[in-house]
């Protein structure tokens, strides 16, 4: 019995890792996945500043790429992060230049200023990005000229990432890491994963520190174990 013990307490210890390796993830314009669920939001992105309205909405599930897409844009345009609430300084940013706020319906806001956010931008001929997993529609809005500001914003819609797209992803992920898999194995965690971008960087960062703490390949065995520590057991087998 205290054989089995030491046993397993050496292969905990063995799978903990003495350093954290970094590594460089591509997250540019140049390294975006492009595919028909992101087209229009990368296009709505690269036309800045030459937008329908000046208030754009990329809306779209976890893990769908607004992020990515929204740090593009920062970049681009030299946005600066605003969270409109109460006591904040928003309106002015907004009146200086470009603007993000991000997770709008998660992180909630203050009806009025939001709404001088919005003019700010209009009036000063500057630019609004706003991510979100609900169309503003859905957002618990009770101020009417927000409301009707709301309903004037450029809203772009990002679906769940298909089977192809979640493939690239993970080769992607792996190549930051300079780890390069077969496309057999891609395919045994595509269509086991949750389709979500968020999904595809866990599992693929969980599996690099796992063969690494042991020494070993990436292989189907240890991708159903990583598959299974992610809630997915149900669908490893």
């Amino acid at each position: 019995m205290n054989d089995v013990k030491n046993a397993d307490l050496k292969r905990k210890a063995g799978e903990q890792l003495p350093l954290v390796f970094s590594h460089d993830a591509a997250s540019g314009r140049d390294d975006l996945l492009i595919s028909e669920r992101l087209a229009a939001a990368v296009s709505i992105v690269d036309a800045w500043p030459a937008w329908p309205s000046p208030v754009v909405v990329l809306a779209g599930p976890v893990g769908s790429g607004k992020s990515h897409l929204a740090g593009i844009w920062r970049e681009l345009s030299g946005a600066v992060d605003i969270h409109p609430e109460l006591g904040s300084e928003a309106a002015i940013a907004a009146a200086a230049g470009p603007v993000l706020f991000e997770d709008a319906d998660r992180l909630g806001f203050d009806d009025n200023a939001l709404f001088h956010v919005i003019n700010s931008v209009r009036e000063n001929g500057t630019s609004l990005l706003m991510t979100s997993r609900l169309w503003p529609i859905s957002w618990p809005v009770l101020l009417p000229d927000l409301r009707s500001r709301l309903k004037a914003a450029t809203v772009v819609e990002i679906g769940e990432p298909d089977e192809a797209l979640l493939s690239q992803v993970i080769v992607k992920l792996f190549a930051d890491r300079q780890l390069y898999i077969d496309d057999k194995l891609v395919l045994y965690i595509v269509n086991r994963m949750e389709r979500s971008l968020n999904a595809a960087q866990m599992i693929v960062e969980r599996l690099d520190r796992l063969a690494l703490s042991r020494g070993t390949k990436i292989t189907r065995s240890l991708a159903a174990e990583v598959l299974n520590e992610l809630g997915n057991s149900d669908l490893a087998d």
